[in-house]
């Protein structure tokens, strides 16, 4: 063993950087953010104002019905933009900022969104997919639905055929609301997957 290697080995045993700093000292600069507050604050406030708007125009995929490639998707997405958030910084000060920054940013927008007029930019209006037993093609295009689902949410009510089915509604949640010939109105439990809500 050469010299220096045992001297490097005792001093970090004692707590003890060789190069002249304590280990305590090494360790309390990894805690304070390496990068301004306001900084690492407006980053967070910026990604999520970005993922809000690019899910009100791309459309809405929810959570209980992840498919496996939505999955991967997701956590591409969380990877890449972990960098575009954080930056240089990696302490725990600055995740602890980050996550006030994100908590207040949602309460806002929780805030906001009882404003009428907010709240019709950010949530889809109801759009009519079946009426008097027929598929509204163009309508479930762009909303991105297809007949499986419709027909999956018309069995989950006892109905047998699609033309019992006096209006189908694809309702702001991701579920499809069924009004039968009988005029007793049902609301399927199941979301549809995906749905694509833009120009609403």
């Amino acid at each position: 063993m050469h010299l220096p290697d045992a001297v490097d080995r005792a001093a970090w045993t004692r707590g003890v950087d060789p190069h002249g700093s304590t280990l305590e000292a090494a360790y309390s600069i990894q805690l304070l953010p390496s990068i301004p507050a306001w900084e690492l604050a407006l980053r967070g406030v910026i990604i999520y104002a970005a993922l809000l708007v690019a899910l009100r125009l791309f459309g809405k995929r929810e959570v209980g019905q992840f498919t496996l490639y939505d999955l991967v998707f997701i956590l591409l997405v969380a990877n890449a933009l972990q960098p575009a958030i954080t930056g240089p910084d990696t302490s725990l000060v600055g995740g602890l900022i980050l996550i006030v920054a994100l908590v207040l940013t949602n309460y806002v927008v929780g805030r906001l969104d009882r404003l009428p007029r907010f709240h019709n930019l950010f949530t889809p209006a109801p759009a009519v997919i079946v009426k008097d037993g027929k598929c509204l093609t163009d309508v479930m295009r762009r909303e991105g639905v297809d007949r499986e689902e419709i027909e999956m949410a018309v069995r989950e009510h006892g109905i047998e055929d699609l033309s019992e089915v006096k209006l189908g509604v694809l309702e702001p949640d991701g579920t499809i609301s069924i009004v039968p010939a009988t005029g007793i109105v049902h609301r399927s439990k199941r979301r549809v997957r995906y749905h694509h809500r833009a120009g609403n």
